[in-house]
């Protein structure tokens, strides 16, 4: 799993780390549970209790971050003790 965080300046950012302050929300290493929770509209906004859309900016990196996931098909090939 990989984190999603609203920073403190309300900011929507990738966390790999899982170390970042702020509220968060968890999405698989796939990249296409990113894309689908990225054009759901409202759905991540609602896990990280925003008030409004994701800053367009933000959107572009989040979407950025996503293209560099492996896809579902390597995701599970990797066994559930093995990182990637």
């Amino acid at each position: 799993m990989l984190r999603v965080v609203r920073t403190a300046d309300q900011h929507i950012v990738a966390d790999p780390t899982g170390k970042q302050a702020g509220r968060g929300a968890y999405l698989c290493r796939a990249r296409e549970c990113w894309e689908t929770a990225l054009s759901a509209r409202g759905r991540l906004e609602n896990a990280l209790k925003l008030e409004m859309p994701i800053h367009p900016e933000d959107l572009a990196r989040l979407r950025e971050f996503a293209a560099t996931l492996p896809p579902r098909e390597a995701v599970r090939a990797v066994p559930h003790n093995e990182t990637v």
